[in-house]
Parts: C-alpha cells; structure tokens; sequence
C-alpha cells in the first residue's frame, strides 16, 4: 500500500447518550488517540540492560471540534458527559481502515477565544477491556 495523507475522514460517529451512533466528522477539525501497551520491568540483576514484558493495551482519544447544535450533532452528543454515566462507541475509518472502541468521554469543555471562536475538546478513554484492534 503506499503512503497516504490523512484527508478524507470516512467516519467520525459517536453513540449519544441513548447509544445511537451520531456523525460528527463534520463538526470534528482534527483528533489525537493513541493505542498505548502497558510494560512491566523485569531487568534482573544480571543485566545491564532494561528487559521489559508488554501488558495490557489501552485507548485514548481527544476530539477536537466546533460547537454546533444542531439536532444529532456535536452538541447534541456531548451535552450530556456530565449527567451520564454511559460507555459510547467511537467509531475511526480513514483510507478503508476502522478503529472502533468503546470508550468513556470525560469532560465537555468549551472555549471562546479572543477572535470569537466557539470550541470544544473531548477527552475519551478505553471503556469496556476490549483490545484496540484496526480491521
């Protein structure tokens, strides 16, 4: 396969609070998540050198976006992080490749800068125990 940019997003949904799954590719200007293995040091003493094993795996994703509340939007979906206790489905699809997890979203919180700007970033962490997995 060759190198590719990341333009063209295919998917970008998050499940509301009712566990509907919502596209808000359009309202998200750009996202970081990580699939991070926990290690666990197991260096004896006659090394010198570290030795380590791998652990669990693990999720983290921030949504960056632009505040929008039209019905099934941006908004819409995460309005209600701080009055719900619910694990949503991010769904990931770029250039044929999708990474899906469940995850828990921590925190809404908006931002009007100085020029006027009204946005938002949404932190979100693995749920359920599920591997990451891309398909």
């Amino acid at each position: 396969m060759a190198k590719e940019n990341g333009l063209g997003w295919t998917t970008c949904s998050v499940d509301d609070a009712a566990g509907t799954p919502r596209a808000i590719k359009n309202d998200v200007t750009n996202l970081q998540f990580a699939t991070p293995r926990a290690v666990q040091d197991v260096t004896g003493i006659d090394k010198s050198a570290m030795e380590r094993i791998l652990l669990l795996a693990d999720f983290s994703v921030t949504l960056n976006g632009v505040f929008n509340d039209a019905a099934n939007q941006a908004h819409d979906v995460f309005k209600t992080i701080p009055s719900t206790s619910v694990p949503r489905t991010l769904s990931l699809a770029v250039s044929g490749q999708t990474l899906n997890n469940e995850v828990l979203l921590t925190d809404y919180p908006l931002s009007r800068s100085d020029s006027g700007e009204l946005t938002w970033a949404v932190p979100g962490v693995l749920a359920d125990g599920t591997v990451p997995t891309w398909t």
